[in-house]
């Protein structure tokens, strides 16, 4: 099986062989790719490059998401969480607030606390700072993924410090990576029309290469399933390649499916289990350079990510418990799993479960 005959699309022959000898793949093979209506056929070669990458493991964390604020100056029209400050509907966690969440599960055991907000007018740097020194107070075995690329241009500009120093003076409270949100889509066009108060796709990807050279990992994203055309996720994808390429610190690559409620966009579809496995099978393929490709069972549900581990996913993400951002956007997956049900979806897919922390080193089998 695998041959030449097993492709009901003659486009994919090609790309097979570029496969099998571990080529590059262009933008014209990633077109191809998501054009393609043989998912099955993309779906086999995303999974000889996963199985090349990481055999039959599949990982999942121990985590805990928290929000802290949801008042944002952006108003980006695809986003459901963010609100401006007044709206009866906006909120801020006190710094009491977010040690009394991490409080509420120190008795498990948690690896990563995943922390992204809006963009708030007002709190002071002092607040983030404050934030994460505490919590590493509380519990300074774990692993704080906080801040996305946008909120750390926004923290620099409301401290006057450049980037780097910004990301500096959180390191040495206890930040230890970069979650990947706000890469949206790199397109100029959808920037302009959804979301033009955002950071840039260059200053995006500058924030993320400042972090890799301090020593940072960080994860990168992409939202899809609204107005993006399939040349814009390729070129997408293509750029982050080619930032990889340069300062190698991106752990991570996670497509995330749009979700339309309570957004400008609402309406919508939704997006489809094809869909969703051919992002994720098409990343795997694309980002050659990239070490894992996430599959967020928060946004695609528990059964497409677990069909996503035979096309190009190497990692279900974890027990989640309180999430908001995709769950004010209308989600009706679970705010969080347990290590057994994340176990049975990993297991039942022939997959051997692998917990791991944030920097992918082994916790157990």
């Amino acid at each position: 099986m695998g041959g030449n005959g097993f492709f009901k699309d003659p486009n994919l022959i090609p790309i097979h062989e570029k496969v099998l000898a571990q080529k590059r793949l262009t933008f014209e093979d990633g077109l191809d790719l998501y054009r393609s209506t043989d998912l099955l056929g993309v779906g086999y070669l995303a999974n000889i490059a996963r199985e090349r990458q990481h055999g039959n493991k599949a990982y999942y964390i121990i985590n805990q998401h928290i929000n802290y604020s949801n008042v944002c100056i952006n108003g980006c029209k695809f986003c459901a969480f963010g609100k401006r400050a007044g709206d009866p509907l906006a909120y801020e966690m006190s710094l009491d607030d977010i040690m009394a969440k991490v409080d509420e599960r120190l008795s498990e055991p948690v690896t990563e606390i995943h922390i992204v907000g809006g963009l708030h007018p007002n709190l002071p740097f002092s607040y983030y700072l404050d934030m994460l020194r505490n919590i590493k107070t509380r519990r300074p075995s774990v692993h704080l993924q906080a801040f996305t690329a946008v909120e750390i241009a926004h923290l620099a500009s409301i401290a006057d410090l450049s980037v780097a120093d910004t990301l500096a003076a959180l390191q040495e409270v206890g930040l230890g990576s970069l979650p990947g949100g706000g890469a949206e889509v790199f397109s100029p066009r959808i920037r302009q029309s959804l979301c033009a108060k955002k950071l840039p796709p260059e200053g995006w990807l500058q924030v993320c290469q400042t972090a890799h050279r301090q020593g940072l990992r960080t994860n990168a994203t992409m939202l899809y399933g609204h107005h993006e055309t399939l040349e814009e996720r390729v070129d997408h994808l293509v750029k982050l390649r080619a930032a990889q390429d340069e300062t190698g610190g991106f752990l991570t690559f996670i497509p995330l499916a749009f979700h339309s409620a309570n957004t400008e966009l609402a309406g919508l579809p939704e997006t489809t289990g094809f869909d969703d496995l051919k992002n994720l099978a098409v990343a795997r393929l694309i980002l050659d350079n990239f070490p894992h490709i996430k599959a967020f069972w928060i946004m695609i549900g528990p059964k497409i990510a677990q069909l996503s581990l035979a096309f190009g996913a190497d990692d279900i993400d974890g027990t989640v418990i309180e999430e908001r951002i995709t769950h004010m956007a209308g989600a009706r997956t679970a705010q969080g799993l347990t290590r057994q049900e994340l176990h049975h979806l990993i297991q039942e897919a022939g997959r051997e479960p692998v917990e791991r922390d944030t920097l992918y080193n082994v916790i157990s089998h």
